[in-house]
């Protein structure tokens, strides 16, 4: 492959400082969590989206800028594994610089509604070591960098009341945005999102629905072609703009695994449509577990007092609706308040970011689906097997798009992640469309960035 020249300066966002507070651990977990001092290797991949591309509308000089973009974008966040960042610190650095290249379909270079708005999303969530796990914005409009506020906003959770979010996992609109103020994320006025390709992409779709001219800018290629003549020549050309997310999924040292996503959602969605970004199972999902928990011993109640526990829980209940003062909320045992502890020999986990069609990874709760399946199969089905039955070939995914695959983009998608098994990481990645961007640094240390299944 030629060399590469990133075009557009990646850009460090202003990251609000993370509050220092503690979190209840999983006491299922905590008895696990000390059990070994081994070090992981850490893995990190990024993505910059999916769809329908093809070598003809997508050419070498722009293949050359997304896989610069995207190779830069990697290394920027492996840098801060390897000087002993977390996951979450990785995986939401990685999308806050996507989020500033004009590039990708998120931050800077979103898509427009039909009202000719922005309307912005993101999420984040960690395998282990904080209170809410996983957290979603929507509806964004002022926020500079959707990613970081869903950072703080999982940060925050581990505050009293959650710093104003309660235990919410999902906020949006002029709510959520109230908050980002108050926790001090960078604002801007809606006007910084707009990039004229994304809006006469918005245009040309009104114009197609309509069979009416917009008055399109008169872009041309370095032949002096305009949008129209490209259009008449190929019919496919205006389609590469990257339609679906950015994410990253990384492993740290300590075993913890964190996804981040954001997106502008679809070209001419309505006005207050949410997809699977911020969706909790749907576009993303983290999570751990022990592989054998029948050798964890849990705590009993005593057998003079069992037979009273369902009379005093029903009791509990009854009096918690008439004095609302009155919580059922038994606080565990603090351990690991940043998920920093070796993560124990018996635990397994897995981290997914999804993108492509969003209504479709919603019907088919695709991230967590995946996940379930590695989780709860017998014999163990690895998580690369899983993705694949989900947005693979003649997938899940494609399925449910029924007799509209391959004439409206449903189904379309692809999902990376990565797998932690016997204190190793494992990339996964998988896709049924025709392409999607991606970069990551193999089994043997070296940097991978790709968009097709084969090279260009």
């Amino acid at each position: 492959m030629p060399a590469m020249h990133l075009v557009y300066k990646l850009e460090a966002p202003n990251t609000p400082q993370p509050v220092t507070v503690s979190t209840n651990a999983d006491l299922i977990m905590a008895s696990e969590l000390n059990s070994t001092k081994t070090r992981i290797t850490p893995r990190l991949i990024v993505h910059g989206g999916a769809g329908n591309i093809t070598r003809k509308n997508l050419p070498q000089a722009s293949y050359n800028t997304y896989c610069s973009a995207l190779l830069a974008t990697m290394r920027a966040a492996n840098d801060l594994l390897a000087a002993g960042g977390t996951a979450l610190d990785a995986s939401t650095h990685a999308v806050s610089l996507l989020e500033n290249i004009p590039l990708f379909n998120a931050g800077k270079g979103a898509v427009f509604t039909r009202a000719g708005t922005n309307e912005l999303e993101a999420s984040v969530m960690v395998s282990r070591g904080k209170r809410k796990r996983g957290c979603g914005v929507m509806l964004v409009k002022r926020v500079k960098n959707p990613i970081l506020l869903a950072r703080e906003m999982l940060l925050r959770g581990e505050e009293e009341n959650g710093g104003g979010a309660q235990g919410h996992c999902q906020l949006s609109g002029e709510d959520v945005e109230r908050l980002a103020r108050k926790w001090n994320c960078e604002m801007v006025e809606p006007s910084y999102f707009f990039t004229q390709k994304r809006w006469d992409q918005h245009r040309r779709g009104l114009e197609k629905e309509s069979g009416a001219s917009w008055g399109l800018s008169s872009a041309s290629d370095e032949k002096g072609n305009t949008n129209a003549e490209l259009e008449d020549e190929n019919p496919e050309i205006e389609e590469y703009l990257p339609q679906g997310t950015v994410g990253c999924v990384a492993l740290d040292q300590w075993g913890t695994l964190c996804v981040a996503t954001s997106t502008g959602g679809l070209t001419n969605k309505l006005p207050g449509r949410i997809g699977d970004t911020p969706t909790l199972g749907a576009g993303f999902w983290a999570e751990e577990w022990i592989d054998n928990p029948a050798s964890i011993e849990y705590p009993q109640a005593l057998p003079l007092y069992q037979h009273l526990i369902p009379i005093r829980a029903h009791l509990t209940a009854i009096l918690g609706n008439c004095l609302p003062s009155l919580t059922t909320y038994t606080s565990l045992a603090q351990d690991d308040l940043e998920g920093t502890k070796p993560i124990p020999s018996k635990a397994r986990a897995v981290a997914m970011s999804g993108t492509g069609n969003g209504d479709s990874f919603l019907r088919t709760a695709a991230a967590r689906t995946a996940a379930a399946i590695t989780r709860f199969s017998t014999p163990t089905i690895p998580l690369l097997a899983a993705v694949t039955q989900i947005v693979g070939p003649d997938g899940e995914m494609q399925r449910s798009a029924g007799d509209r695959w391959g004439k409206t983009g449903g189904g379309e998608g692809g999902i990376i992640g990565i797998e932690l098994v016997n204190g190793k990481g494992r990339i996964v990645q998988d896709f049924n469309c025709g392409g999607m961007f991606r970069a990551w640094v193999d089994d043997r240390g070296t940097e991978r960035v790709m968009v097709f299944k084969e090279g260009y």
